[in-house]
């Protein structure tokens, strides 16, 4: 395929919804974003905007270009395609040719689109899928199976140009990031906070993230785990800024280990928030994420939810919160976070051992120490931007 193959086309779902200026925008951020990808990884190719698609032109590598262009939130898909003349001979001999790299007695379908005024060819869909579909028997016997085939050749004819292939690299849908402003997010380095940061990432968000260091109770393992979650998915999204703000939290940590008990995880979260707010407003975010996921842990009860978000005024996004964990992991293995995420460290000192699970915002707020939301605001004053590039 590498050797014959012209093109990545690149297809995209919801954007297609918007009105047509909408659209044109999204599009623009779109190939900006797949553009900044591929230079990032030194792969060749020129990416274009031509109808409701996006094309990448003059690579030497589509396969390679395909998959990571399917890396990027707002794609749908990413097909390496040959390019060829809008007529049905041309299109048959193409799928003639490809079909020389048939598996052996894999089914297969015709999955082809005529685009344009009826005259614009002297064929019709019908056309293209009984002779492209006669020519891929005739080398190589394969069966058809227009339901689950094992291989699909696509074919794209338009008026100008038809584009023919037969692989297909599925993209994590969504918006282009950098449409839908900034959001805050609350990295802890564990499983679920770098996949809550790509589902925003995945709508839009162009994401902030925090790591509250917990000194002591934290360590260099838990802090450099979180730093590389976060370089991972920051691979996927090359021009963007995504250093992360890491706030020292040692004394805060300490304080609430010196003076409670039962509601401290509690009062931790609301601490984590109350930072995440003070980065908000700088950073001229809109909201703030977590990784919390309904009922997961003792500080995830409804109940909990409701005490700790009541510690800050900004909206707190949480698109884990009716996930299972079976599916948060599976997650994060597909964006490549998971192994990162579950290196052993030992953070786990700080949660007490009989935790709160049905908290009153008033029985929290008696038990946090007066200065509590001032060591906060200091801590997140004392911050330091930490770069997660591979250079």
């Amino acid at each position: 395929m590498n050797e014959s193959a012209h093109v990545v086309l690149v297809g995209y779902g919801e954007m297609g919804t918007k009105s047509s200026s909408v659209r044109a925008k999204m599009e623009v951020r779109l190939r900006e974003n797949l553009q900044a990808v591929l230079d990032d990884r030194s792969l060749s190719g020129r990416v274009e905007r031509e109808w409701s698609r996006l094309l990448v032109r003059d690579t030497d590598d589509p396969e390679a270009v395909a998959a990571a262009c399917a890396e990027v939130p707002g794609v749908v898909w990413a097909r390496p395609s040959v390019v060829c003349d809008p007529t049905l001979d041309e299109i048959v001999a193409v799928c003639r040719d490809l079909a020389a790299d048939h598996p052996a007695d894999a089914s297969f379908a015709i999955d082809e689109d005529r685009v344009g005024p009826k005259d614009a060819h002297d064929f019709s869909g019908r056309d293209i899928a009984r002779e492209a579909g006669s020519a891929v028997v005739e080398v190589t016997g394969a069966p058809v199976d227009l339901d689950d085939p094992e291989v699909t050749y696509r074919v794209e004819c338009r008026e100008d140009a038809a584009y023919v292939s037969v692989r297909r690299f599925d993209g994590p849908g969504g918006l282009p990031l950098g449409t839908q402003g900034k959001a805050v997010v609350l990295i802890s380095g564990g499983i679920d906070s770098p996949v809550a940061a790509w589902e925003m990432m995945r709508r839009g968000c162009e994401i902030v993230p925090v790591y509250v260091d917990l000194g002591d109770y934290g360590g260099a393992d838990h802090r450099a785990r979180a730093l590389e979650t976060v370089r991972t998915i920051a691979r996927r999204a090359p021009n963007f800024d995504l250093r992360v703000h890491v706030v020292p939290g040692d004394d805060v940590v300490q304080r609430l280990m010196d003076t409670i008990e039962d509601t401290r995880m509690l009062s931790l979260r609301r601490v984590m928030l109350s930072i995440a707010a003070t980065v908000a407003e700088d950073e001229h975010a809109h909201s703030i994420v977590t990784g919390e996921s309904l009922g997961q842990k003792s500080s995830q009860t409804g109940e909990n939810i409701a005490v700790t978000e009541a510690a800050v005024d900004y909206p707190v996004h949480r698109p884990l919160f009716t996930r299972d964990k079976t599916d948060i992991v599976t997650e994060a293995r597909e964006i490549g976070t998971y192994d990162d995420s579950t290196l052993p460290v030992g953070c786990e000192r700080v949660a007490p051992s009989f935790p709160e699970t049905n908290a009153s915002l008033s029985a929290v707020q008696a038990a946090e120490p007066d200065d509590l939301f001032e060591l906060a605001a200091e801590a997140a004053r004392n911050r330091r931007l930490v770069s997660v590039s591979q250079d």
